[in-house]
Parts: C-alpha cells; sequence; structure tokens
C-alpha cells in the first residue's frame, strides 16, 4: 500500500548503544558483531544451522549483518520564492520515469483517498499508540540517526506520520528536510514534532505522495529514512528504486522495518494467520515481507543490516535496521 507509518501492535529492554561514523562504516549493534557474507547466503532467523554447505553464521538477538554487493516518509512550502525552491527542489523522481503530474496519478492509484474521519482517525492512533514501541527502540534510533546529525543538510524521511524521527536528527537550524505521507493528515502532528525539535518551518515541507513516485528531483537529498514503511507500500521494489533515485552519489538510506519470522517458527505461523486481518487493521502493513532481503538486492553500493528483537513486539519480529549507501 502507499508509504506511511504503519501502525504496528507493539508491547522493552534497553540495549547499549555504540554510535557509529558516517556513510557506510559499521555499525555496532547491541549484543552482537557484524559478520561479512554475500547477499545469496543473507538470513532472517535464529537458526546455526540453515544451510551446512554454508559457513557456520551464528544469529542472536541484536546481531549484525553486514552484506557489501558491490551495486549498490508536513507543511505546505514556507514561501513561494525562488530560493524556497531552489531549497526544496519538487519534481518527480527519473527513477521511475514520470511527467511532472504523474505523482498525484501514482498517489491516487496505489493509496485511494480515505474519508477524512478514518484519516484523521488513523493520524490520531499513530500519534500516541506507538509510544511503548518508540520508548523501547529510542537507543537504536539514537545510534542510528547520530550519522546524520552534521553530516545531511538535506533529508527526505518516507512515511513520516507523525514525525516520531524528527527529534533524532532534525535539531539543526541547517538541516532541511521533506515529510513524506500519503495521509494529509499527519501533516499537523509532524508539524507540531518538527516544532519541539526547534526545525525552522521554513526548512521542513510536507509532501503528500507515495514511495512508489516521489515527487523530488534525482540526486537532490542527502539521506533518505524509513521506519516502518516497506511493510505497507504496494511495491517494495519500486520504492527502493525510487529511493535510490533521489539520493545524491554517497548518499545514504536509514531504515528500520519488521519482516517476517523464521519459516516454520511459531511466530512465523502466527504472523501467517494475522497477516490479512494486520493488513486491514494497520492500513496495508504485512507481517510476513522479507524486506531486509529486498534493501540487500536493491542495488546499493554497500548494505549493513542489524537484527533485534524487541520485548514490546511480540509478533511484529524481528525488526531489522541499517544503513544502504547509493
Amino acid at each position: 500500500m502507499a508509504v506511511k507509518s504503519s501502525f504496528v501492535f507493539l508491547f522493552s529492554s534497553t540495549p547499549n548503544i555504540t554510535p557509529f561514523s558516517p556513510r557506510c562504516s559499521k555499525l555496532e549493534p547491541p549484543r552482537g558483531k557484524i559478520t561479512a557474507f554475500s547477499c545469496s547466503d543473507l538470513r532472517y532467523d535464529d537458526d546455526d544451522d540453515y544451510d551446512k554447505q554454508k559457513a557456520q553464521m551464528k544469529r542472536s538477538h541484536g546481531e549484525s549483518f553486514c552484506c557489501i554487493c558491490g551495486r549498490r516518509r508536513f507543511i505546505e512550502a514556507a514561501t513561494a520564492t525562488s530560493t524556497a525552491l531552489a531549497m526544496f527542489p519538487i519534481c518527480p523522481s527519473n527513477a521511475s520515469d514520470l511527467h511532472s503530474d504523474d505523482y498525484m496519478s501514482v498517489l491516487n492509484k496505489v493509496h485511494p483517498p480515505r474519508s477524512d474521519w478514518y484519516e484523521e482517525f488513523y493520524a490520531s492512533v499513530l500519534d500516541k499508540g506507538m509510544d511503548s514501541y518508540e520508548a523501547e527502540i529510542a537507543d537504536y534510533k539514537s545510534q542510528l540517526f547520530s550519522n546524520l546529525k552534521g553530516k545531511a543538510q538535506k533529508v527526505l524521511e518516507i512515511g513520516i506520520g507523525t514525525g516520531p524521527n524528527l527529534k533524532y536528527y532534525a535539531g539543526e537550524t541547517d538541516v532541511q528536510v521533506f515529510g513524506m505521507d500519503p495521509n494529509r493528515k499527519m501533516e499537523k502532528y509532524a508539524q507540531a514534532a518538527a516544532e519541539a525539535t526547534g526545525l525552522p518551518l521554513t526548512n521542513f515541507e510536507f509532501l503528500q505522495a507515495v514511495g512508489e513516485a516521489i515527487p523530488l528531483s534525482d540526486a537532490s537529498v542527502d539521506a533518505v529514512v524509513g521506519t516502518l514503511v516497506l511493510c505497507s507500500v504496494k511495491d517494495v521494489d519500486m520504492t527502493l528504486k525510487e529511493v535510490k533515485g533521489v539520493l545524491r552519489p554517497g548518499g545514504i538510506y536509514l531504515f528500520v522495518e519488521h519482516v517476517a519470522a523464521k519459516d516454520g517458527t511459531v511466530l512465523r505461523f502466527i504472523q501467517n494467520v494475522l497477516d490479512p486481518l494486520q493488513q486491514t487493521v494497520a492500513d496495508g502493513c504485512h507481517l510476513t515481507r522479507e524486506t531486509g532481503m529486498k534493501i540487500s538486492e536493491a542495488g546499493f553500493s554497500g548494505v549493513e543490516l542489524n537484527k533485534a528483537f524487541l520485548s514490546n513486539a511480540f509478533f511484529v519480529n524481528p525488526q531489522v535496521y541499517g544503513i544502504a549507501c547509493k
């Protein structure tokens, strides 16, 4: 479905986080280490012998996976001046070969207009219903987003929702943020979150759009942020293609996503049973997507994946987080 911050039913441990250095240097995840291997070997489970013909790669909660492949989420514009236009280069990404008016048609196709009451209800639930999740994952996000502070001037957040991530990276006056979400009712919440961080409203623009058609120029942002987004887009591959398209050379994509549990486990059985209901009540969120694999195979020059199990998340586990470099 459309790009959005998905509302997931989550229930906290507090990991020890070591900040990491810019670009694609290795993450230091809690309670784990980085293990290098090729994308063809990528798995997301806790099985120590899933493939006896491959090197033994033991996985534990919070363990990190490094994959180097070699190819590899609001407000109206603050002003209408040419300076503001230069600051916010709005036009469709060539990554999907769109014309100037096509992104709205893609929005309406991928995320058909909902009733105002539904959009407002969903936004209000998302604003308050994720508090326990955000509290538990805060240390992970602090680690991840420390890579942006002072290092990325233009940031696109896909599926910005109510703006829970802004506090981690948008507290500097020279940062320019595009917050993208198909639900227009998210705008007031995201704006409030931006104001709370101290971000000037002239540096924050809301874009109503979907990930399959990002209305920005190619190579126009230093970083793209997306958390709990790819579970609910209609086309994961196209969204990742658009993300790569708007990134400048050397730009980074920071992500946190929940992924499917290992086949054959009780958790995966529960996910399979609940997936149709989750898609209905959580605005398109899928419980059984292999999102980490999709990111690793999207053609980024480098991808680092870390896996974590959250005590508040029950069937929305495991979760992967990391960095992909263009």
